[in-house]
């Protein structure tokens, strides 16, 4: 137990490997069933509540575990542990979106934390393989990041607005705004990857650096919104 919470480990991550794929495909199978629950809400509405407290429950301690690992360690500064890249943020939002059952907040959750996390997910910025705690901690909290901002769309139900994917864009522009001139140089940190792309091999490697990379940075995630707000809306369309 003290190996698997301890500060380092000797079995490093590599993507693609089978541990990587078992959690894969253990996402996707807990996306069908949040798919089958969106076909079937009547039958499984007894469930939903169980659901909902669970994945607030996964979120919950995937986030103050982590706080606590790396403190007990050691390890915490304000410039790498606070919860301020995106996936961080959409976490904070799904527990409160959860609890609350706040439409808007859900509008805001199905757009920072669906893709992103499902993202980070295909590509971790993850040092250590199963054997260690940051395993678990990235690929439960990750996945119920993306599986939570799906559930919550599920308990509205309805379609979206043209305002709600303006909205939730607008939000993203300005809190990166406020994390790029502000945040980042106070703390001395990278939150939402502004100052550096991460260590990891991600699609973030293809936009090139400087201006241009914030551009497309901005424009890709103004077209995966759209993809999102078409996509919701389709399958809602055909479920109706």
């Amino acid at each position: 137990m003290d190996k698997w919470f301890a500060k380092d480990s000797t079995q490093y991550f590599e993507i693609f490997s089978s541990s990587h794929f078992t959690m894969l495909i253990l996402y996707f199978v807990g996306v069908l069933f949040l798919l089958t629950i969106l076909k079937y809400k009547d039958k499984f509405s007894p469930l939903l509540p169980y659901i909902q407290w669970t994945l607030f429950s996964f979120l919950l301690m995937s986030e103050t575990s982590y706080q606590t690992w790396s403190i007990v360690n050691g390890l915490w500064n304000p410039s790498g542990y606070l919860p301020l890249h995106l996936c961080g943020i959409a976490s904070l939002i799904a527990m409160v979106a959860l609890a609350t059952k706040n439409t808007h907040l859900s509008y805001i959750c199905f757009f920072f934390g669906l893709v992103p996390a499902f993202m980070a997910l295909v590509t971790p910025e993850l040092p250590y393989d199963y054997h260690h705690y940051r395993f678990s901690k990235f690929f439960i909290h990750h996945m119920a990041i993306s599986w939570s901002s799906l559930f919550v769309m599920i308990i509205h139900g309805k379609k979206l607005h043209v305002q709600a994917l303006v909205g939730s864009y607008g939000l993203l522009v300005l809190y990166a705004l406020v994390t790029g001139y502000f945040l980042n140089p106070l703390l001395d940190a990278n939150y939402l990857f502004l100052a550096n792309k991460p260590t990891a091999n991600t699609p973030l490697d293809l936009l090139g650096t400087g201006f241009w990379y914030y551009i497309k940075l901005g424009a890709i995630t103004l077209f995966v919104f759209i993809l999102q707000f078409c996509g919701w809306n389709y399958v809602i369309g055909r479920k109706g």
